[in-house]
């Protein structure tokens, strides 16, 4: 494969007679597989010798000289590297993720806090204005009394930053930086460019703070949501109703018919049929016994069980995903990260300018002008500013995102992949075809008939009936005790006629001739319907045909995605193949995969990003939970709100609405274009700042409020994402 971003990819770096070397990617993220690999490639009757270099990403391999190609031993290397393409993979994206740069991390802030430090500092501030000119102290003594130490104490948290970075990671960050500014101007009796300095980085700042705590009442809002107070049996076997958020793990929970079960757990007592679609994405309801797990959000259908909570407090979806926003280290954008690593980079050019200026000048003023402009303060909180104000927006929408780095990835991303039931389609079947055979029987005639004998039952396709009959407004004929033929069909009878609904076996055990229908169903199955068969005594009177509808807008929202740069779109499911490709041509999918397993799924993601694709995988829940967690970004779509469906996905769109996917990716996109804005000006004006600092044109003081101005203009570029248009 040519793509250069395929993991595999191979690259021969020296061959002579027997001996080859060759390069590849996944080499380097081998881990633990390294002697496991070289022993594979041993076993090979023509390989003498294989050794492995994860430090340049390399192989020698030697070999006995025989009719051998170079493509021959590419092909071999990746054919033997292909069966640990699942643990490189994971390998690689462990050690790419851990990049990044220590910062004070803002989030522990409060704005309240910031606004005291605000207003403390311009209070001394003003003081120093129109205080009386007194003498300057020299040496020590400038640092001893009580406005110097003041503005010392309201510095301390910038100074102990800046100080503690350069004894633990031994490099200066942008509080070294600043500290630096702040101290030198003290040192130079020039208490009011230091506490100026302060003043506009924590105004910036602020503006950051205050975004963050925004995005977290507004993802505490979206999460807020489900059954207020749950059932719980006490010791003495009665039963107390109880807040949820005083239920504890290990606590029995009483679940009825009707109900949602509102925590994770095993049942103790009881057995119940359990509609699981908020959770799976099958329709279908399971029978669930005790000792078997049932999860929050899914609705008892009929039955009453017992349930043991296993998950509750800060192992529920709030608490742990609040952290997972938060947790910059973990969760940080590849820009960010490159960020944060070139302001770095750059604060030691601030120190050699500063020295270059002050030997080439003698003037300590314009070499204090070097220390209190750089690049860092506006890239790296207008960076930090744009992911938050984008998560924020996402979050107001009923969107979750889970870190910054999913932003990043959903504006890279190339390749879409939908799953099927839930996500393409609404998981809720609805009849599509009705066909009367008889020249007396009508519609409605027939549909009554199916549904008298469909009534009773819970069953998807029976309640896809049932809702046809509600929907023509009509009423169910009397009729007689229904009786269920297991995983065949259902009977009863309607005055002195006997009324079968169910399957084609079903019908030929009763000796009901089908030879009618067959062109008919034909049809039906090649639209990808589920066949009904409806008869009377002895006579098949009609079919019925059932599929599990799209969405609606899912086509639009597919049509916007392209428009958005996204070449691939794919369908991965479960379902058989006719279905698969009969819903793959309707939304003009490029290609499809059908009979999959949750597992086959992980892998058909894998292939795609192995050949340098980025892929997002769209699903609606645990049944997804390993295509969700090996895409570059996973998107949970769908009304669920619970613990398991929030964990498995990086993404979680709590609406029904498919136009907030391509919603989301062009908020990415928009947020990512907005910091390369925020990156061009704050090089631009700092430069241009820095060069007239230099020549002495701008005084320090100056200096500070037009870096400090660029920092806010930057950061305010970024609170333009607050008001950014999801739906648009």
């Amino acid at each position: 494969m040519s793509n250069k971003n395929y993991l595999l990819n191979c690259e021969i770096k020296h061959r002579i007679r027997g001996r080859i070397r060759i390069k590849s990617r996944a080499l380097k993220y081998l881990g633990t597989l390294k002697e496991e690999v070289e022993s594979q490639l041993m076993q090979v009757r023509y390989i003498e010798n294989a050794k492995i270099s994860e430090m340049t990403g390399s192989i020698v391999i030697y070999f006995e000289d025989i009719t051998l190609t170079d493509q021959n031993l590419i092909s071999l290397l990746q054919n033997t590297l292909n069966a640990y393409l699942v643990e490189i993979y994971k390998n690689e994206k462990t050690v790419t993720g851990s990049k990044y740069v220590i910062e004070r991390k803002l989030q522990e802030e409060s704005p309240k806090e910031i606004i005291q430090k605000i207003v403390a500092s311009s209070t001394l501030l003003a003081y120093n204005i129109f205080r009386p000119s007194v003498s300057t102290a020299v040496g020590m003594a400038r640092f001893l009394n009580y406005n110097t130490l003041a503005t010392l104490s309201l510095a301390m948290p910038v100074l102990k930053n800046g100080i503690l970075s350069l004894i633990k990671n031994r490099r200066p960050n942008a509080d070294t930086l600043s500290s630096s500014a702040i101290l030198s101007s003290i040192a130079l009796g020039k208490e009011k460019t230091a506490l100026t300095i302060m003043i506009l980085e924590e105004f910036a700042e602020l503006l950051t703070v205050y975004t963050m705590k925004k995005t977290r009442g507004a993802i505490k809002d979206m999460l807020s949501v489900g059954e207020n107070f749950v059932w719980k049996e006490m010791e003495d076997g009665s039963v107390k109703r109880i807040p949820i958020e005083e239920v504890e793990k290990g606590d029995l929970i009483l679940v009825q018919t009707g109900e949602k079960i509102s925590v994770d757990g095993l049942i103790r007592k009881g057995e119940a049929l359990i509609d699981q679609s908020s959770i799976t994405g099958e329709y279908m309801p399971v029978t669930k016994k005790q000792g078997e797990e049932v999860f929050a959000g899914t609705i008892l259908k009929n039955g009453s069980i017992t349930v043991e909570a296993q998950k509750v407090g800060d192992d529920r979806a709030v608490s742990r995903i609040i952290k997972l926003v938060e947790d910059a280290n973990f969760n940080k954008a590849d820009i960010q990260s490159y960020a944060d690593t070139f302001s770095a980079q750059l604060i030691p050019l601030n120190f050699l300018l500063a020295g270059i200026v002050y030997l080439g000048t003698r003037n300590v003023q314009k070499a204090l002008s070097m220390l209190v402009i750089d690049y860092s303060c506006g890239i790296r909180l207008s960076t930090a500013t744009a992911f938050s104000a984008a998560i924020n927006t996402a979050a107001k929408n009923g969107i979750l995102i889970k870190g910054s780095n999913y932003i990043e990835e959903l504006s890279k991303s190339d390749t879409v992949i939908f799953d099927k039931t839930g996500t393409i389609t609404e998981g809720k079947p609805k009849v599509q075809t009705l066909q009367v055979f008889g020249k007396r029987m009508k519609e409605d005639k027939m549909l009554s008939l199916a549904a008298a004998a469909e009534e009773t039952s819970s069953h998807p396709l029976a309640v896809a009936i049932l809702n046809e009959m509600k929907d023509r407004g009509l009423n169910i004929p009397k009729h007689q005790d229904t009786l269920i033929v297991v995983a065949k069909g259902m009977e009863t009878k309607v005055g002195k006629d006997m009324i079968r609904v169910g399957s084609r076996k079903y019908m030929e055990e009763n000796n009901i001739s089908l030879e009618e229908s067959q062109e008919v169903v034909r049809g039906i199955l090649h639209r990808g319907e589920i066949i009904i068969y409806v008869a009377r005594n002895e006579e098949l009177i009609g079919v019925i045909g059932v599929s599990d509808p799209p969405r609606e807008n899912i086509k639009k929202a597919i049509n916007r995605l392209r428009n958005q740069g996204i070449d691939d779109i794919v369908l991965l499911t479960g379902d058989l193949r006719q279905q698969a490709e009969t819903i793959a041509s309707r939304m003009s999918m490029d290609r499809y995969e059908s009979e999959l397993l949750p597992e086959d799924k992980a892998k058909n993601i894998l292939k795609f990003q192995s050949g340098g694709s980025k892929v997002i995988m769209i699903g609606d829940g645990i049944n997804d939970a390993p295509a969700l967690s090996y895409a570059n970004v996973g998107v949970a779509l769908g009304s669920t709100r619970t613990d398991v469906a929030m964990e498995a996905a990086d993404i979680t769109i709590t609406s029904d609405d498919p136009l907030l996917v391509p919603g989301v990716v062009g908020l990415a996109q928009k947020t990512v274009k907005t910091i390369k804005e925020n990156f061009a000006m704050a090089i631009g004006m700092n430069s241009f700042a820095l060069v007239l600092g230099a020549t002495g044109i701008l005084p320090a003081i100056y200096g500070s409020v037009l870096h400090n101005a660029t920092t806010i203009l930057v950061v305010g570029n970024s609170l333009k994402l607050l008001k950014y248009d999801v739906n648009k």
